[in-house]
């Protein structure tokens, strides 16, 4: 502690120095991006350009391109689902060892956002509709990327908890609900030394979050003490004098902040405090200094007392492993039998592995094991069926069939400015390559050759908003403009409209395939976004549907993977209902009727309805589960590894059963009318229960809870493995019906092991004008679930 204390005070002062060394325009320029990603430098205090990158699941860094691959670990939901603040931890560290390795200073990650409205269209990326579990992991998460010098950003600061109008809706929310629930996670992980803060686009009671000084200035800087520093979502920042006095320390990107010259002109009007300035590049400086972006003075972890280097794939593994929550599993089908034999897998999901969510959280791996490929790599005997596409637009380019996948960029005589290879069809750039200009950029073109597998009707698509020329063989396969279906532009580069063209093919024969858009860019950014689709040929739906009812009635057991798409689950526009796309609910009634060894896997984001799911063997969820997705779903059917996860968010058996649900704001606010009953707390006294409640999932052996205490502010809870198997429990404590703590166990057949949770002094606690004491005795239980109280005593 010492020693920390003496860093802390050897920064402050290189700070002061260099911030004494500085003029005011100096000043105003580091508060403001110098391009999409970073912030300048000034090498005559040494000061170097700090760089930042999206998160969360993985660091995409200044490039996103297959070029540049990044680890890709399970979605958020997944890591709330392992309810293991310390394997968030490790996750963090991993993350912040790839950071480095790309040269990023700064991770746009984690979202705390809880899951207000199963319809939320960025659910995937928050953890949970609880704030302590929120809370606990985003703090593991923090303090794992901080471990490497590389600072994080809770975002969205705050009540940023849907998609629909995210630029300027106004969510009206009580004092009580803020405090209990939506500043709740972003206190608990500033009070665990987080280094930075995301100011949301939304405004909050009337006030746009960038000029919030109650919230960004009373209650983040000046109540909770925060010496980070606040970052604008990208475009959040509009007013000059107002983002100031509001709290904002930097406005993101460069193009379109508010300040500049225009804030050194407000400064010397004296509309704006100097002082205000000095506090904000006081921040700035303060993170490079932790980031090691400062000379003279160590970053906050020396590069010899960070974690030793950690195995991604591994760690993507266990991690996938550990989320996955086996939901029903009534007869006990799973683990598979050592002896089984023919397993019929199907869905197209199977095949194509949905892995992350859609948006800013996309990331491309250097490689994906899908379900297909890890269970014949498990040895299973497989035989697989598609049984139902639930996607609407075609897949990226990719496979043995195509071969030189390249990206190339050109100017206006049609002269080659940089060429890079691609690892599918897919092109997304939000900055561009080096020794490319903007007045250089002409076109950029997809292109690669496809060798076709077999004979018939296949087909090309194109997915991106501009003009576009596709060609196939020599011949034109269209030459025309795509408009965007959306006013959200970060909907319409990230999630754009799509064509699709039938083209004859014949199998075995080549053919050069190229798809060039002409750029324009947007003034002062560099978006760029087109896709290069394919489909093989196919039978028609009803076709698809039979064969795999064939496949599953000859099989000993079926194992369907039904789930949601790209053009379901993210960023830029919420869900518009919680049904799985396309005739996958049919499929699996079909499937279940011929085979009563069914196993269904959810790969979601967030809840689905799940109709069938009484008449399965079982379901087990795995969220997207990031690159390691087929090795960790056959180390969890095999029975290699227990499915480790506990629902993080209550799910529904219908959509209209949800009590909460509003996302669409009515002239332009939306009220959070729903006050403090959120998630299992709404669903408590609800006229419909929930299909399976917070916290919910099964192992592979069971647990009697035995005895419950409270010894002062500790619940100390014992239970006993009673099944056949060593395993994994997640002890849960609630007082008063809120998770107060939690806490994992492990056990051998037959042993009992105890927990000691803490009772944190909010957990009786509420909010009336400050936090009140409420009034004794205390309700405490001891539970698997919100809803299964085996334990309960009273406190004090």
């Amino acid at each position: 502690m010492a020693g920390m204390s003496a860093l802390r005070t050897e920064h402050e002062a290189a700070v002061e120095t260099a911030l004494a060394a500085l003029d005011l325009d100096t000043k105003v320029s580091l508060l403001s991006g110098q391009d999409m990603w970073s912030l300048p430098a000034v090498p005559a205090i040494g000061l170097a350009s700090i760089v930042m990158s999206d998160g969360p699941i993985g660091v995409r860094g200044t490039q996103w391109s297959a070029a540049d691959p990044s680890i890709a670990l399970p979605s958020p939901t997944a890591l709330a689902a392992t309810w293991d603040p310390e394997l968030a931890r490790r996750a963090g560290r991993l993350l912040g060892q790839e950071a480095r390795r790309k040269g990023v200073h700064v991770l746009l990650a984690p979202t705390v956002n809880l899951h207000r409205s199963p319809l939320g269209g960025r659910h995937f990326e928050a953890y949970s509709e609880d704030p302590l579990l929120t809370g606990a992991i985003g703090a593991g998460y923090v303090r794992g990327v901080q471990e490497h010098s590389v600072a994080t950003t809770v975002k969205h600061f705050v009540a940023n908890d849907a998609e629909t109008e995210r630029f300027t809706v106004d969510n009206v929310v009580s004092e009580k609900a803020l405090r209990e629930l939506y500043l709740a996670p972003f206190e608990t992980i500033v009070a665990a030394g987080a280094w930075g803060v995301m100011a949301a686009y939304n405004k909050v009671n009337g006030v746009t979050m960038t000029e919030h000084a109650p919230l960004q200035r009373d209650v983040l800087k000046g109540e909770w003490g925060f010496d980070g520093f606040i970052v604008s979502d990208w475009t959040a920042a509009r007013d000059t004098v107002a983002t100031v006095t509001g709290g904002l320390d930097v406005a993101m990107p460069g193009v379109g902040s508010p300040w500049g010259r225009r804030l050194a002109d407000a400064v010397r009007s004296g509309a704006v405090d100097p002082e205000l300035v000095d506090d904000q590049v006081r921040r700035v400086l303060r993170l490079a200094a932790r980031v090691g972006a400062l000379d003279g003075v160590p970053p906050a972890v020396p590069v010899a007392d960070r974690p030793a280097p950690i195995d991604g794939d591994a760690l993507a593994r266990e991690l996938a492993t550990r989320s996955f929550v086996l939901a029903a599993n009534p007869r006990g089908l799973l683990p598979l039998d050592p002896g089984t034999g023919t397993v019929a897998l199907i869905g197209a999901l199977a095949r194509d592995a949905r892995i992350l969510g859609g948006g800013s959280a996309h990331v491309f791996p250097h490689h994906v094991v899908s379900p297909l490929d890890g269970l014949i790599a498990a040895g299973l005997r497989v035989e697989y069926a598609i049984g139902a596409d639930p996607r609407t637009k075609l897949a990226a380019a990719s496979g043995p069939q195509w071969t030189g996948l390249t990206a190339t960029f050109r100017d206006h005589s049609g002269a080659v400015l940089h060429r890079t290879p691609l690892g599918s069809g897919m092109g997304l750039w939000m900055e561009l390559p080096p020794g490319v200009t903007r007045d250089q950029l002409a076109t950029v073109e997809i292109t690669g050759r496809l060798t076709p597998a077999a004979s018939g009707q296949h087909e090309l698509g194109i997915r991106g908003v501009g003009r576009f020329t596709l060609t196939a063989g020599g011949q034109t396969v269209f030459d025309d403009t795509m408009l965007p279906d959306s006013n959200d532009p970060g909907a319409a580069f990230l999630a754009p409209p799509d064509e699709r063209f039938p083209i004859e093919l014949a199998a075995g024969l080549p053919v050069d395939v190229t798809l060039r858009q002409q750029v324009m860019l947007p003034e002062g950014f560099a978006l760029i976004a087109l896709t290069l689709g394919f489909g093989e040929p196919v039978a028609s739906a009803d076709a698809l549907l039979e064969e795999a009812v064939r496949t599953a009635a000859s099989a000993d057991v079926a194992i369907i993977v039904v789930g949601t798409t790209e053009q379901v689950e993210s960023e830029g526009f919420d869900r518009t209902c919680l049904a799985l796309p396309g005739r996958q609910d049919e499929l699996v009634t079909r499937v279940a009727a011929v085979n009563p060894n069914t196993v269904v896997v959810v790969n979601a984001g967030s809840p689905v309805e799940l109709p069938w799911a009484d008449d399965v063997a079982a379901v087990l969820l795995t969220w997207f589960p990031g690159q390691e997705a087929g090795h960790a779903l056959a180390d969890v059917l095999t029975g290699a590894a227990e499915p480790g996860g506990r629902l993080p968010t209550t799910w529904p058996v219908r959509e209209q059963d949800c009590p909460v649900l509003a996302t669409a704001p009515t002239d332009g606010v939306l009220a959070y009318a729903e006050d403090t009953r959120i998630g299992y707390r709404a669903w408590d006294g609800a006229g419909a229960a929930p299909r399976w409640w917070f916290g919910h999932g099964l192992g592979y052996t069971a647990w009697a809870y035995e005895q419950l205490a409270v010894d002062g502010r500790e619940a100390v809870v014992t239970v006993r493995n009673t099944g056949a198997r060593p395993g994994r429990e997640t002890v849960q404590v609630y007082v008063d019906g809120r998770l107060a703590g939690f806490a994992s166990v492990t056990a051998e057949p037959g042993h009992t092991v105890t927990a000691r949770v803490p009772l944190p002094e909010r957990a009786f606690q509420v909010w009336q004008d400050g936090w009140q004491a409420t009034p004794g005795p205390h309700r405490v239980t001891a539970a698997p679930s919100y809803f299964h109280h085996p334990l309960t005593t009273t406190h004090p």
